[in-house]
């Protein structure tokens, strides 16, 4: 199996290799070793479509039977077209098709006695963190996004669903999950005739009794996003002090051309009372630079919003066009020179924000997790930290005994622009 893209497709990935393993199917290291390759494809930008083609152009060169899933497998014709000798392609979350495409190229020969599959199933994550896939789907209309097209419409798994799938992890020893879907804040909002209003609060609050740290990701700021922040405040619960919310751009105007809410000012009146009620929060969220028609004042804009709103974690883009995508037919491209140099003052903004942060937190105590073990030392996250995309805390010493999901208490020493040191203490 290769899986490119983002941690959605990682679970679809898992999803997979479970039912395969549950079928007497044994997953292979390398492409030697395998009777087919499975490349679960990204179909988002056309970097995204380029990196997927050229996986399956790797798989068809190392292995030879190649079944194409995911994403771009929306467009069948575009892969055959480049890679016409593929056995299947199938697109994002159709399980089925997959393991049709599976049995047809490789027949199942299972024997119940000795393909035991584990009760959690196949993890493509380290054991002590796993990703908690809540929904399908989008229905926001994004004119820079084909998401909805590739994916559908909002489709919310069940909350007992969810829930079970939560205490099984975390009896198999999961620390810590990842809640995640394409705009988690409107999770359950597709059921008719529900008795919540806004079924995420409730979740959430299902969650954060399992005794495992529960991080968001992809919350669109809507009003009801305030309802969760006395939940992050109260330590007794596992629902961290995290947001991870993709505000995209500040200027209403470009806001606007992105077919998303343009309400930048009334963000910043959010945050501040998130921050209010919860001084611990960390906020991270993701920006484009270089949208079609953005000017040097409407970037000026984005700074601006960045020196009040302080977000803790940033990540950015530069804008590219996507084949499906609205937002190609717009006017005003930005040259692609104009967009890197406005890329690298949003970063060195970013940066500086980050690093007057981290360097606060000098001189604290707080909760670690621990990642990963080795001769250097540990490498472990705070609460403020996503696995992957944050930053991380290292212990150089004094890490006898520890191991991958351990929780430690640790002093912070030391501080980079990104990332923390500490001392353990006890």
């Amino acid at each position: 199996m290769v899986s490119l893209g983002c941690p959605k497709a990682l679970v679809d990935s898992e999803r997979i290799l479970t039912r395969l393993r549950a079928e007497g199917y044994a997953i292979s290291p390398d492409y030697a070793g395998a009777d087919a390759v499975i490349v679960n494809t990204c179909g988002f930008l056309d970097s995204a479509k380029a990196e997927s083609l050229d996986a399956i152009g790797e798989a068809l060169t190392q292995n030879g039977r190649v079944i194409v899933t995911g994403c771009l497998g929306a467009e069948p014709d575009y892969i055959t077209g480049a890679h016409p000798k593929v056995l299947a392609v199938t697109g994002p979350h159709q399980y089925e098709q997959v393991l049709d495409a599976v049995h047809a190229a490789v027949p199942p020969d299972p024997d119940p006695f000795v393909d035991l599959l584990p009760a959690t199933g196949v993890s493509l994550t380290p054991r002590h963190y796993s990703y908690l896939k809540i929904s399908e789907g989008c229905d926001h209309k994004c004119k820079f996004c084909i998401i909805p097209d590739m994916r559908g419409r909002l489709a919310s798994r069940p909350v007992a669903a969810v829930k079970r799938e939560a205490e099984k992890l975390v009896a198999a020893g999961v620390k810590e999950l990842l809640v995640i879907s394409q705009d988690t804040s409107a999770y359950g909002t597709d059921w008719k005739g529900r008795e919540s209003k806004f079924p995420i609060l409730d979740l959430s609050t299902e969650l954060s009794k399992l005794g495992a740290w529960v991080r968001l990701h992809y919350v669109y700021p809507y009003p009801h996003v305030r309802d969760l922040i006395p939940l992050m405040a109260d330590p007794s619960n596992g629902l961290l002090p995290y947001l991870d919310i993709p505000f995209q751009h500040a200027h209403p105007d470009t806001l606007k051309r992105m077919a998303r809410p343009a309400a930048a000012s009334r963000t910043l009146d959010e945050i501040a009372a998130w921050r209010r009620d919860c001084p611990d929060i960390t906020l991270r969220s993701t920006f484009i630079v270089g949208y079609p028609g953005e000017t040097e004042e409407e970037f000026q804009t984005l700074l601006d919003w960045m020196d009040e709103a302080q977000l803790d974690r940033v990540g950015c883009f530069q804008y590219e066009n996507v084949e499906g995508a609205r937002s190609n037919a717009l006017p005003d491209h930005v040259p692609e020179e104009v967009k890197e140099e406005r890329w690298h003052r949003f970063m060195e903004k970013a940066q500086a924000i980050s690093e007057a942060k981290l360097a606060a937190k000098v001189g604290q105590r707080m909760t670690v997790l621990v990642d990963e073990i080795d001769e250097d030392g540990a490498t472990c996250r705070t609460m403020a930290d996503a696995p992957e995309i944050d930053g991380n805390l290292f212990i150089d010493e004094g890490v006898e005994g520890l191991s991958p999901g351990d929780f430690v208490e640790v002093e912070v020493d030391e501080a980079s622009e990104y990332d923390l040191w500490g001392k353990r203490l006890g």
